[in-house]
């Protein structure tokens, strides 16, 4: 790993933006300046200059520790002016929505924040880059989970809001919290937890606010993630209420328009465990929420709601009026410094986008001491390594002579054979055909229904690949367990997975099938420095000379697992349904003490199976649940073999440098008639709990792909959008950015895993308080399934759906989120349900042999 240490404050001071406190034309002269009075955020204390004129001051010219005011005595020469860039100081709480908050800050400020985490810097480094090296403009104290009681959940951000009355600061939720707690407040459980829900907001028109628009129908919604409120009855005088609720009930992102709840209405007729979802919580007391505070005599705000969620109208607004108000603040109180400022840091022109990010750059290197971890870069974050070879239990290749970590020049021989798969009897046919000799050992195939520095090191020929309309061009295939987020921040992992924790082949012979044409490809990379082998014209004789299969009629199964009796048929749960609810009910505890949005809970159910047609399974599972992101892979050394008809991708990188996540939140299976199925498709729709669920994930993909995009590229073209597969509807959404140059796929990756469907948020606190809850590792199931290509593109999806057999076991792994409506009874009945297709493929194909 590259560890970049922090240089000298000298050095800091050279850099062309930064200032110390004191300037040498400045005469400072004891006197008493009024408050800084935040109700109209910009006023400011008149003072007398030498010359007659008049001007403003502010206490952050002085450092802290200094008492008392002064006055300046300084010939004015000419008016203000604004700060080109605003600097932003961000504190990352452990939060999984910091990094939308460090796109907006990013886009509204003209130059990226820092972030920090609130345990790695102590007060004393801190107040040196505030006041001595005057780095900073403001403070951001991002959410998180926990409490701003508890030091470990706060950090830094108390000592923080109590040094820096002069900086202007805005804490959003915890950070809230944090304000109103460290002034004397009390901070206490809301009435209910409200989690990925809306409400409408009212506020008393202070500068926070400028331009948006107030009350019940005024268009001013906002989501809500918290189960502490702040106690409006013990707010101290220095305290003002500026924002709260103006009804009592939260709302959900969709509204159904029909207000009926007699048996007429048509989402009455259908029960599936989903009604009590709603209105699950009795009406809370008629009292409206307290939602934003400020600080009477600070320039200090704090927001309960998120305004950088997808779903909060004016979210952008207010951080443009915390930087006008930042703006102002310095402009008015430090006028010389901020035309100095702009004169050094612009070099009198306007700095380029290429610029900014490089001054940042520079900046971090001096103001970033990681314990051993890497810098990512301008984002101010760590990310760990992914995986390190000496960590992995098997890293397979297909080629045992493929040489690791030497500088290679590939060569791509390809030939297409039009509208050739039909013909030849379609994929499966292919597949068995031509790779299913000696039990089809060290094979993969990535279906669709519809290495880090080893990565790098390839060179190739664009021009060899011109004209293949698809990214992937040869690499590695294979799957990373879910246990690898080990590597991705997590401290520890509490069970150990008896299946590797990756596995990848070297894939350079490959067919790829267009199912949309039912064009074939055929691949073949070969380096340079060795000899063309002959795989090529070999498969193409293979592949001309392929008949279509007879159809044969397939036997079935009369009987169904019952879901009362999970072993009848010689599947065992690793929790009973009661121990399951249990953990429902203690999840909804973490919930409720505000230390989880939400928590992806899971179990395991497992057979003996003994020797089994793997690869028959698959065809069977392909056949009765076709799925878009379906997958199978067979590593015969390991005895592993992984059926995957997953609907979900985790992420994906195309060679236009466009990332991509599809996070699936919100199942109910389908309907035995047409009218049913669409009721039930509606009500998935229209259901408040699982709307949450979805928002809440959306929220942290964008967070992560936020700490690898360029600013404001992060975007949500399709949010919860209902899909329909073989036996279940699902609430989908995609998320979209562009990845930013100067990092790497596996970056983008590191920066995401696990998916965020599969843990909850915050990520990092969920995934610890899972591991203490589940009784087993989850293994291969909950990672992700894919490909990374020569050409730095990749495509991953989640594991879920999927049949794992490793020595002679069948497992399936199921679960799902739970929030603050959920209800234990149905989340069990959820977990049964998206476990069906994967358990009955088991059950009906050994009845078929």
């Amino acid at each position: 790993m590259n560890v970049r240490l922090c240089s000298s404050s000298s050095e800091l001071s050279s850099l062309p933006f930064v200032e110390g406190l004191h300037h040498p034309n400045i005469n400072l002269k004891r006197d008493h300046v009024e408050p800084f009075n935040t109700a109209h955020c910009a006023k400011n204390t008149t003072v007398s200059y030498t010359g007659g004129r008049k001007g403003v001051l502010s206490k952050h010219v002085i450092p802290r520790h200094v008492e008392e005011s002064f006055i300046v005595e300084k010939q004015l020469e000419e008016p203000p002016e604004k700060l080109e860039y605003v600097r932003t100081l961000l504190i990352d709480n452990y939060d999984s929505y910091t990094y939308n908050i460090y796109q907006q800050l990013s886009t509204v400020n003209g130059v990226p924040p820092v972030v920090i985490r609130n345990d790695s810097r102590t007060w004393e480094e801190i107040r040196q880059y505030l006041y001595e090296e005057n780095v900073f403009d403001n403070i951001v104290i991002s959410p998180g989970p926990g409490s701003p009681t508890c030091p470990a959940d706060i950090g830094i951000c108390l000592q923080l809001l109590l040094e820096c009355s002069d900086i202007p600061i805005l804490g959003v939720c915890l950070g809230h919290q944090a304000l109103g707690y460290v002034h004397g407040a009390e901070v206490v459980h809301a009435s209910e937890p409200v989690h990925g829900r809306l409400s409408e907001i009212e506020h008393d028109g202070c500068r926070l606010f400028s331009g948006i628009p107030s009350g019940r129908n005024s268009g001013f919604k906002v989501v809500r993630y918290h189960s502490l409120v702040i106690d409006p009855e013990t707010l101290p005088k220095e305290l003002v209420p500026i924002a709260w609720t103006s009804c009592t009930n939260p709302l959900p992102f969709f509204e159904n328009q029909s207000t009926d709840n007699s048996l007429n209405d048509p989402l009455s007729k259908v029960q599936n465990g989903k009604s009590s979802y709603l209105g699950q919580f009795e009406a809370a007391p008629n009292t409206k929420v307290l939602m934003g505070i400020r600080h009477s005599t600070r320039p200090h705000f704090g927001v309960q709601f998120h305004p950088e969620s997808i779903a909060t109208s004016y979210g952008s607004q207010i951080f443009k009026n915390f930087r006008e108000i930042t703006e102002d603040y310095w402009t008015r109180s430090q006028a010389s410094s901020v035309r100095r400022r702009n004169a050094d840091y612009a070099g009198n022109r306007r700095l380029t986008n290429m610029q900014v990010p490089s001054i940042m750059n520079n900046l971090l290197k001096r103001v970033s001491v990681l314990e051993k971890k890497p810098w990512m870069d301008i984002n101010g974050d760590y990310l760990p390594q992914l995986y390190d070879g000496d960590e992995i239990d098997c890293f397979s290749v297909s080629n045992k002579d493929h040489p690791i970590n030497e500088k290679k020049s590939l060569k791509l021989r390809w030939k297409k054979f039009d509208r050739l798969a039909s013909r030849v009897g379609g994929a499966d046919n292919i597949f068995c055909e031509i790779f299913a000799e000696r039990g089809a050992k060290n094979t993969f195939w990535l279906d669709s229904a519809s290495i880090e520095k080893e990565l790098l090191s390839f060179h190739y020929e664009e021009k060899d690949f011109a004209g293949l309309p698809f990214d992937f061009h040869g690499g590695y295939v294979g799957y990373i367990g879910y246990d690898l987020k080990l590597e991705c921040g997590v401290a520890s992992n509490r069970h150990k997975s008896q299946a590797p924790d990756a596995c990848f082949f070297f894939a350079d012979n490959f067919l790829v099938i267009d199912h949309l044409n039912e064009d074939v490809y055929m691949m073949s990379l070969y380096d340079q420095a060795t000899k063309e082998t002959s795989w090529l014209d070999e498969t193409e004789q293979k592949l001309l000379r392929l008949k279509p299969r007879p159809i044969t009629e397939k036997k079935t199964r009369t009987t169904k697992p019952s879901a009362d009796s999970p072993t009848e048929f010689g599947f065992y749960v690793d929790k009973s349904r009661d121990q399951y609810k249990n953990d429902v009910e203690k999840c909804l505890e973490y919930i409720k003490d505000g230390e989880s949005y939400e928590l992806c809970l899971t179990t395991q159910l497992r057979k003996e199976i003994g020797q089994i047609n793997s690869l028959g399974l698959y065809l069977y599972l392909r056949e009765s649940n076709p799925a878009p992101y379906a997958a199978w892979l067979n590593f015969a050394s390991e005895k592993l073999c992984v059926c995957c008809s997953s609907p979900e991708r985790f992420l994906q990188l195309d060679r236009n440098g466009t990332l991509e996540a599809k996070p699936i939140k919100g199942t109910i299976a389908r309907g035995t008639t047409e009218e049913d199925d669409g009721l039930l498709k509606m009500q998935l729709q229209y259901s408040e709990k699982d709307q949450a669920e979805n928002l809440m994930i959306v929220d942290l993909l964008r967070n992560d792909l936020g700490r690898v995009c360029e600013p404001g590229s992060v975007h949500v073209p399709n949010l919860m959008v209902v899909e329909s597969y073989a036996t279940v509807h699902t609430m989908v959404s995609t998320i979209r950015g562009k990845k930013r140059p100067n990092v790497s796929g596996v970056d983008c990756v590191r920066a995401a895993f696990p998916g965020g469907s599969m843990t909850g948020a915050p990520k990092l606190r969920s995934m610890e308080l899972l591991d203490s809850l589940e009784s087993c590792s989850r293994g291969i199931y909950s990672g992700s399934i894919g490909f990374f290509s020569i050409n730095q593109t990749f495509d991953l999806n989640i594991v879920i759906r999927t049949v794992v057999i490793h020595e002679a076991e069948a497992s399936v792994g199921a679960g799902g989120a739970i929030v603050a409506l959920s209800n234990p009874e149905d989340e069990y009945e959820e977990m049964r349900l998206k476990t069906r297709a994967p358990v009955k493929a088991v059950l009906q194909f050994e009845d078929a042999m």
